[in-house]
């Protein structure tokens, strides 16, 4: 082989694995930040209802310093090498989402859209090609949302709420509902799904309790 095109090869491998130093440096720095709101948001399984607000409160700066790290790793990224790098920070990212995801529960009673979900993240529409939020990132995200939501409800009981766990009954069963007519194909993706029917019946069988005992007002459920 010729020794100038051998040289230059070199030179592209060496700069692909500068690059991928570097991502991976970016990539650590959000796991961190990721770690620390998981870490905080695990505090709900313990926080009365009055209290959840002031929790909510010392998350968010963190969420807000997820801008930083998206925006560093969306200048890294060449343009259009998104699907050749995206392995390096999905997961991370899929953390990110379920924190702002869970947020929004938590603040609203409601769902977090994909495109806030982006904007709560600083995810620019001009990144398409660099860095982006995907539709297969913000599912998984949410499913583990779920996974926490059943959780809470059964921790929501102890701690004297007995509204929340039928809350968060008719939330997931309309998620459920939603993830019901998306065409899931791919595998990971639609195994996570199938899981959530466990979930459901952890939650149902709560609320049935709760009921049964007459510890909170019974809510029509038409989902």
């Amino acid at each position: 082989m010729d020794p100038q095109n051998l040289e230059y090869i070199n030179q592209l491998l060496d700069k692909d694995v500068e690059l991928r130093e570097k991502i991976k440096d970016q990539v650590t720095e959000f796991d961190k930040k990721t770690r620390t709101l998981t870490g905080l948001l695990n505090k709900i399984h313990s926080t009365p209802p009055s209290q959840v607000p002031e929790l909510v409160a010392t998350v968010t700066p963190v969420l807000q310093s997820c801008k930083e790290t998206t925006a560093a790793l969306a200048e890294l990224t060449p343009p259009n090498q998104f699907w050749r790098w995206k392995d390096m920070w999905s997961v991370s990212l899929r953390n990110a989402v379920f924190s702002a995801a869970f947020v929004e529960y938590l603040r609203s009673g409601g769902l977090l859209s994909l495109p806030r979900a982006a904007e709560t993240l600083g995810i620019k529409d001009e990144w398409q090609d660099r860095f982006t939020l995907s539709a297969e990132d913000y599912l998984h995200a949410l499913i583990t949302m779920v996974n926490e939501l059943s959780r809470l409800a059964v921790n929501s009981v102890t701690m004297g709420d007995f509204e929340q766990p039928l809350k968060i009954s008719t939330f997931v069963k309309d998620l459920f509902a939603g993830f019901a007519m998306l065409n899931l194909k791919n595998d990971a993706l639609r195994r996570r799904y199938d899981s959530l029917k466990y979930d459901i019946k952890k939650i149902e069988e709560v609320v049935y309790d709760v009921s049964l005992r007459k510890l909170a007002p019974v809510q029509t459920d038409n989902t």
